[in-house]
């Protein structure tokens, strides 16, 4: 099979910076929309934001009817297809509310609904294509420099569209999410475009074991297959576990600060920035490692997993120290953690959806996509909660966040066992090959 080069790598890098431009129109600036010029309750956007991360749990079915597909293509083209018709959807949902909440409500369910499959089929599709047709040696890198683009794509469409959106009304709402969506179906078309070859071509060039009919089960037998590998299995529950450990701590870092440290509003949401360099630092430090072959899979997850709980705990001395604690470094050091382990782990992905014979790699990351969307969906939610019960038991607010940064922390240290206890790192370690690069 030719590998992907570096252009290729690029182009699939600008389908998911559309990809996260829609999403980030749908679930940023309509969720202010709805509660602030709208003046509606913060659950509903965060019920639609929950509900677009719950229907992901589609994502090994999109993965295996890719599998079956001689190209990925027509699966990432039509799901960005349904995410951007879902995403101009969404926004007339939003501006409907204005005048008409209860049918403005219901078409925003359907709408959002729609934006969930649309990723699930694009980005599974897209992760599958990546991991078959990128070299070893190239995987961490690849898999930065697509996240660094989708970021990329984040701070974009935020910039730009939050220019466009002013004066706010209505119907600029809707004109300027549409543009956004149809111009990213229109980038991901022409990234696409040829990316493959054609279909003839893949089916002959590039066919995997799973092309013969005797050996394709149906969707169902084909999951429980994958799910009775002991390494896919335990590398299902670390992503579950990591990631939502990771997003639990979206919602209430800026909120600790403030009530536990005395940050201003300003100051708390340049965290947010902190933060983000931190994450950028560790990715380009995992990409760097993996193109040196600096260390091996394990100790990348590994170490990335119990940097972040020691990070976390620092948080839990901050609640308990004060302004004396250096916050600032103590998040950036978070950052770099949390960032470090993702490249990490998403090389993992990548290697282990082509380690079996008959390797599945759409159901594998369908698979770990749904693990990952479920933590995303459930960690925000599991956070706020978390700490509000801590402020009702313990009564102190930096004492009770604090306890929720040290349930954060056990996390992540039972991820790093699941990694460090996984069959298949045991069995190359077992085997001498403990400088296995993390590429």
């Amino acid at each position: 099979m030719n590998g992907f080069g570096w252009l290729s790598v690029v182009r699939l890098g600008l389908v998911q910076a559309s990809i996260g431009a829609v999403v980030v129109m749908t679930t940023s600036t309509l969720n202010r929309v709805m509660v602030v010029e709208l003046a509606l309750p913060a659950v509903l956007p965060g019920s639609l934001v929950a509900l677009h991360y719950l229907v992901q749990i589609a994502r090994p079915r999109m993965g295996y009817g890719s599998d079956l597909s001689p190209r990925r293509t027509p699966w990432i083209v039509g799901g960005m297809g349904l995410l951007a018709t879902g995403g101009i959807a969404a926004a007339s949902a939003t501006a409907w509310m204005g005048s008409h909440p209860a049918t403005g409500i219901a078409a925003a369910v359907l709408a959002f609904l729609m934006i969930g499959l649309g990723v699930s089929a694009a980005g599974t599709s897209l992760l599958a294509l990546l991991a078959q047709r990128v070299a070893p040696e190239r995987r961490a890198s690849a898999a930065t420099l697509v996240w660094l683009m989708m970021i990329a794509g984040f701070a974009l469409t935020a910039g730009t569209a939050g220019s466009l959106l002013d004066p706010y009304s209505p119907d600029r709402l809707v004109a300027v999410t549409a543009a956004v969506s149809l111009v990213a179906f229109a980038i991901t078309c022409l990234a696409m475009r040829g990316l493959e070859g054609s279909a003839a071509h893949a089916a002959t060039h590039f066919a995997s074991p799973d092309d013969s009919a005797a050996a394709t089960p149906g969707f169902v037998e084909a999951l429980a297959q994958v799910w009775r590998e002991p390494a896919a299995r335990r590398f299902t529950i670390f992503v579950f576990v990591s990631m939502l450990a990771y997003s639990a701590q979206d919602l209430i870092l800026e909120p600790f600060a403030g009530s536990a440290l005395g940050f201003t509003p300003g100051e708390s949401t340049r965290l947010s920035g902190t933060q983000h360099g931190g994450v950028l630092l560790g990715m380009i430090a995992a990409a760097l490692a993996g193109r040196r072959r600096f260390g091996s899979l394990m100790a990348w997850q590994v170490g990335g997993c119990l940097l972040s709980a020691l990070a976390l705990l620092g948080l839990v001395a901050a609640g308990m120290v004060g302004p004396a604690w250096p916050f600032r470094a103590n998040v950036f050091l978070l950052g770099a953690a949390n960032g470090a382990f993702s490249i990490a782990a998403i090389a993992a992905m990548m290697k282990l959806a082509n380690e079996s014979s008959a390797s599945r790699p759409g159901v594998r990351m369908g698979l770990w996509g749904a693990a990952q969307a479920l933590a995303f969906g459930f960690g925000g939610l599991a956070g706020t909660v978390a700490s509000d019960l801590a402020r009702l038991v313990i009564g102190t607010p930096a004492l009770a966040y604090a306890a929720v940064f040290a349930g954060e922390a056990l996390l992540f240290v039972v991820a790093a066992a699941l990694v460090a206890r996984g069959s298949s790192w045991q069995a190359h370690w077992k085997r001498g090959r403990p400088h296995e690069s993390i590429a």
